[in-house]
C-alpha cells in the first residue's frame, strides 16, 4: 500500500482525489494539507512515501513548498499536480528534484501510473506535459511525438521509464496484447523499430535528457 500525503488548497478537489486514490487499490491517502505550510507541519509525523502536491495554492505555494521539503527531506518523492502543462515549470521543478508532475487534465488512471512508478523509485511526467517539452524545443520542426494519442503517450514514458510488458499490462489495466498492439503502433508511427531508437529519438526531441532515467 503506497501512502500519500495530499496536499491542495481546494477542498472539493482533496476530497475527489482522496476518495479515488482510497478506492483505486493499492493507495491509502494518510493525510491532506490545504497549503504548503501544513504539508511541512505534517511530513515529519505521517512520513508519506509519496506526496502528491498542488503547485498553485496561495502562502507558500507549492513551488517554495517542494523546495523547503527537498531541502529537510532529500530523499522525498512529491509529485506536482498543477493546471500548468507548458512553459519552463515543469522541467524547472524536474530539476529542483521532484519526482514527478502530472497535468490537472490527465486521466485519473494515469495519476495512478505515476504514483506507482515514483514509488518505485523513477520519474514520471503525464503524457501531456511529456509531449509540449518534446514539441517545444525544435522551433519551425514538426516533432514526431505529436502524432501519437494519449494513451500511446503514455506507452511511450513507461517504455522510457525501462518498464516490462507485464509493468505496463498492470499500471495501465490493459491486457499485455493490447499493450503490445499499442507499442508497435508507436514505433510505426515514430518510424522507429526497437525500444533503443526509440530512446534515441527521445534524447534527440529532449523528451528522455533530465525528465526520466533511461531504460537499463
Amino acid at each position: 500500500m503506497i501512502e500519500i500525503l495530499l496536499v491542495d488548497d481546494h477542498a472539493l478537489v482533496r476530497t475527489a482525489i482522496e476518495h479515488f486514490l482510497n478506492t483505486s487499490g493499492g493507495c491509502r491517502v494518510v493525510a491532506v494539507a490545504g497549503s504548503g505550510e501544513e504539508a511541512l507541519e505534517l511530513m515529519s509525523s505521517v512520513s508519506p512515501q509519496v506526496v502528491l502536491m498542488d503547485v498553485n495554492m496561495p502562502g507558500m505555494g507549492g513551488v517554495e513548498a517542494c523546495k523547503r521539503l527537498l531541502k529537510r527531506y532529500p530523499h522525498a518523492k512529491i509529485i506536482v499536480l498543477s493546471v500548468h502543462d507548458d512553459g519552463p515549470l515543469p522541467q524547472q521543478l524536474l530539476q529542483m528534484g521532484v519526482h514527478g508532475y502530472l497535468s490537472k487534465s490527465c486521466p485519473a488512471t494515469e495519476m495512478l501510473t505515476g504514483i506507482q512508478m515514483v514509488h518505485q523509485g523513477k520519474r514520471y511526467l503525464s503524457a501531456d506535459v511529456a509531449s509540449k517539452i518534446a514539441f517545444s524545443v525544435m522551433p519551425g520542426e514538426t516533432a514526431p511525438f505529436e502524432r501519437l494519442s494519449q494513451r500511446e503517450m503514455e506507452i511511450v514514458m513507461l517504455i522510457l521509464q525501462g518498464a516490462t510488458i507485464t509493468d505496463m499490462s498492470q499500471v495501465l489495466m490493459l491486457s499485455p496484447k493490447t499493450v503490445n498492439t499499442y507499442r508497435y503502433r508507436v514505433y510505426d508511427k515514430l518510424g522507429v523499430k526497437n525500444d533503443v531508437e526509440l530512446t534515441r529519438l527521445a534524447l534527440k526531441y529532449r523528451l528522455l535528457s533530465d525528465v526520466v532515467s533511461p531504460p537499463d
